[in-house]
């Protein structure tokens, strides 16, 4: 018996995968929105969200932290920019993720896009397949589940909703495809905002982070081109989950980024870094700050002096939670390289093509340790 039947669940995502046998497959899985609304037994879980082994930890096993902040307005001044440059070094080596505030996103932006995430995903199932299209491939754009390589694969307590924000597709309006939802009405308009808003950040994050490694400040920026760069915004839905203690939101992983931008709202307590062996949750405030992710992209960039982090997602029994993820990257067909850092460095990354990079991420993913920045280390 599948899961649809054993829980009555009419509500599926259609996904297809290559089998071991080299045979495309096709199969259902459940949008998880449907089954929290349908109100599951705890000691009746479905068998398909156990994630195994157990990758979450319980408030009693796992630390907890607010991870760093960094002030924006700081660095742009010159008496406090040497000091927080020092900050944003130790936090990108030694983190891999931190805190941005005063970044000069204004709160209406931020809001206007909260409302149409929160609107999208009140839409019923049927409303949302009407109004955005699903498309199985690598990215798997639209609204759908992503990274879905088996019958068999443990699935991650999530939703998604997938589009590519920059550069344009400028054959967008006439091959049909509904990538953009069209409700609420002024989703993509919303969205967009904020992507230009960010893009800023993060070109100034880059020069930022090279400067505070003592390089041209350019030294990171340079590998991606203004006009084709990407930049991928996935909006991440975590219902409450009855069953915390064996579903996971989000498997343990690294972003195949340069840097990541992360807006989230609802709970704040379910990102989980690992720092020095242990799983930590971050503590993040209910305000408007942002959360920025350093990617294995800039790892590799870096010859490994900033961390691309393993991180993953936990579930929550009675909270839900909402991200929006802006993935930017160096264009696909462009290759990245290692900068020298420090006197006499030892090469640990060899230059690598983006989409290359990128294609056998996905290709290995999940798995349970950073193996897929392997394809980029000198052995």
């Amino acid at each position: 018996m599948s899961i649809n039947e054993e829980y009555n669940v009419t509500h599926s995502h259609e996904v297809s995968f290559i089998d071991e046998n080299g045979e495309l497959k096709t199969t259902k899985v459940p949008v998880v929105q449907e089954l929290a609304r349908q109100g599951l037994i705890n000691d009746h879980f479905p068998k398909r969200f156990i994630a195994l082994p157990p990758r979450t930890c319980t408030v009693d096993d796992c630390r907890s932290a607010t991870p760093p902040v960094i002030d924006i307005a700081k660095l742009k001044r010159d008496g406090t920019r040497e000091l927080e440059l020092r900050r944003l070094a130790d936090a990108a080596k030694e983190w891999g993720v931190f805190l941005i505030e005063n970044h000069g996103v204004d709160d209406m932006v931020l809001d206007d896009v909260k409302d149409v995430v929160k609107g999208f995903f009140g839409l019923s199932f049927e409303e949302k397949k009407a109004n955005v299209g699903s498309y199985k491939s690598v990215d798997n754009m639209g609204y759908g589940k992503n990274f879905v390589k088996s019958e068999d694969q443990p699935l991650d307590w999530i939703d998604r909703l997938t589009m590519k924000a920059a550069p344009v597709d400028p054959d967008e309006a006439t091959n049909g495809l509904l990538i953009w939802p069209k409700k609420p009405t002024n989703f993509r308009q919303a969205v967009e905002k904020y992507v230009e808003k960010s893009r800023k950040i993060l070109d100034g994050l880059l020069q930022d982070l090279a400067e505070s490694l003592s390089l041209d400040k350019n030294a990171f920026l340079q590998q991606f081109e203004p006009k084709e760069s990407e930049i991928k915004v996935r909006v991440n839905y975590y219902p409450p989950c009855p069953r915390p203690d064996l579903a996971i939101g989000i498997m343990p992983h690294t972003d195949p980024s340069g840097l990541t931008l992360l807006l989230e709202f609802g709970t704040t307590s379910a990102l989980q870094v690992q720092k020095d062996k242990f799983w930590t949750t971050l503590q993040l405030p209910n305000d408007n700050s942002l959360l920025v992710n350093i990617g294995d992209l800039l790892e590799i960039m870096s010859n490994g002096i900033l961390n691309s982090p393993w991180h993953q997602v936990r579930t929550q029994l009675e909270m839900e939670r909402f991200s929006l993820a802006c993935f930017y990257n160096p264009p696909a067909k462009s290759e990245i390289r290692p900068v020298v850092v420090g006197d006499s460095p030892e090469k640990i990354y060899k230059k690598v093509g983006v989409e290359d990079y990128v294609s056998n991420y996905y290709k290995i993913s999940p798995t349970t340790s950073k193996e897929a920045i392997m394809y980029a280390k000198i052995i």
